[in-house]
């Protein structure tokens, strides 16, 4: 992200510590030694199951009310047989998976879930891909709003000659019931993203902006940028390091970030390297996931819907340093994928510039499956099949835009963007305090009428910075 000015050293770092919140997650991260797990590949007839959008091993899902999602269960290859597969709500699954990532998640109620087809799903001879089967779930007194919970699917071949490995015998699905809380989701679906330079404007500037026909926000997630990945000298650690002003607004999230959240905004929490040895391209496998424990305390702690990872700023060393590895897109992708393990439920956003501007796979998953939003560098417009394999174009951010140094985008390219079916598109440094604020409000009021077939309504009340 080129940003106006460097991220504030004068802090020292805050490590976040909660009680009772994350027992494992340590004030620092140690950096580790690289962790190298060889893979077997085989000839055998292997299943597993995907969403609609092909998402393996977990999916994640908010609904008003009642909602019902479709899964199929799919083979390597053509079956040579006719096969069977039970899809059951097992609360042991989910057991399993709290106690391998020391998380606390509560089982969405058995009594509100129901399973189509008496739970039985098959795949005929020649076919490598099931018909589907319905997971319907429904909201009740008992379940918090906006709180996730998982319903815990366990697989099992019942016949025929499918196998499934240790991983593809389970399913999480994260489920939010957010019956009665404002959203964001406009006619298209299409997201806007404001990046934020909180050094200097108040996060509070997005509600400004809302569409004349319904009165919901223009933005749909806001990045604080940005906090940072610091390498401590004296004690060769890690960790996360917040300056004067991203700690400002989180130890008053009640202040500036929850009125955006009640609004149906989400708040991502943006991770830049800030001019030493670490970066978002460089941490062992081990380190990257502690890292990933100590982002989800943070954004357990102050309520943050995810994260955001821009690979700039960080001074490499080369020969590398004992306990790190080379920078490479392979670590950014490990980073990623650990967060998502560590918090499945919260949106892992890539900056697609450096090394994170193309993730590989990850034991076995592809980088779309762990990588929910891919914001291109401004300007960019190409497609990110290639780059993030697997990933939706609803979830690809085109033609970015810098308010700040005047780097805006056509009309034709928003309609590009929408025709072509992408699905988002990022501002950066949005400000209604500065002097270009009427050419800013242009760019708003088209984003409105090209995307949304909407009229921009400005309230004319911007919050200065106060803290």
């Amino acid at each position: 992200m080129k940003i106006n000015k460097y991220i504030s050293s004068v802090f020292t770092a805050m490590i976040i510590i909660i009680s009772g919140i994350l027992v494992s997650c340590d004030d620092t991260i140690e950096v580790g030694t690289v962790d190298e797990t060889n893979y077997e590949t085989t000839t055998d007839l292997m299943g597993f199951l995907t969403d609609v959008d092909g998402k393996r091993a977990i999916d994640n899902i908010d609904f008003r009310s009642s909602g019902s999602s479709e899964f199929f269960f799919n083979a390597s290859k053509k079956t040579t047989e006719n096969c069977i597969i039970s899809i059951s709500y097992d609360k042991s699954v989910l057991d399993d998976y709290n106690n391998k990532n020391d998380s606390q998640y509560e089982a969405f109620p058995v009594n509100n879930v129901s399973i189509g087809d008496n739970g039985l799903d098959s795949l005929q001879i020649g076919e490598t891909r099931s018909n589907g089967i319905k997971i319907s779930y429904t909201s009740s007194s008992e379940i918090k709003a906006n709180q996730s919970y998982v319903i815990p699917i366990k697989l099992k071949v019942t016949s025929g000659n499918l196998k499934l490995n240790e991983n593809e015998s389970s399913y999480l699905i994260f489920v939010k019931d957010m019956t009665g809380i404002p959203d964001c989701n406009k006619s298209t679906g299409i997201k806007i993203i404001s990046c934020m330079e909180v050094n200097d404007t108040n996060p509070l500037n997005n509600l400004c902006f809302t569409l004349k026909s319904n009165g919901k926000p223009l933005i749909d997630m806001v990045i604080l940028f940005s906090a940072n990945i610091n390498y401590n000298e004296e004690t060769g650690r890690v960790y996360v390091y917040n300056n004067e002003n991203i700690q400002a607004l989180l130890n008053n999230r009640e202040h500036y970030l929850k009125p955006l959240q009640d609004r149906g905004i989400k708040i991502i929490l943006g991770i830049l390297g800030n001019h030493d040895r670490s970066g978002v391209a460089n941490l062992s496998n081990s380190s990257a996931k502690l890292f990933a424990q100590e982002l989800k305390a943070i954004c357990n702690s102050y309520h943050l819907d995810g994260v955001f990872f821009d690979d700039e700023y960080s001074s490499y060393i080369t020969p590398v340093p004992p306990g790190f590895v080379s920078p490479s897109s392979a670590a950014a992708a490990r980073l990623f994928y650990e967060c998502k393990q560590a918090m499945p439920d919260k949106l892992t956003c890539s900056y697609v510039y450096s090394r994170t501007s193309s993730l590989p796979a990850i034991d076995g998953l592809q980088s779309g499956s762990f990588v929910d939003y891919g914001i291109h560098d401004y300007g960019g417009s190409s497609d990110l099949s290639s780059n993030y394999p697997g990933m939706l174009k609803s979830h690809m951010a085109l033609y970015s835009q810098e308010f700040n140094l005047g780097r805006y985008t056509s009309d034709s390219n928003l309609q590009k963007l929408r025709t072509n079916g992408y699905g988002a598109h990022m501002i950066f440094a949005m400000d209604p305090n500065r002097s270009n604020l009427s050419r800013q409000l242009t760019a708003m009021q088209s984003i409105a009428k090209v995307l949304f077939d909407d009229e921009l309504v400005y309230d004319g009340k911007p919050y200065s910075k106060d803290w």
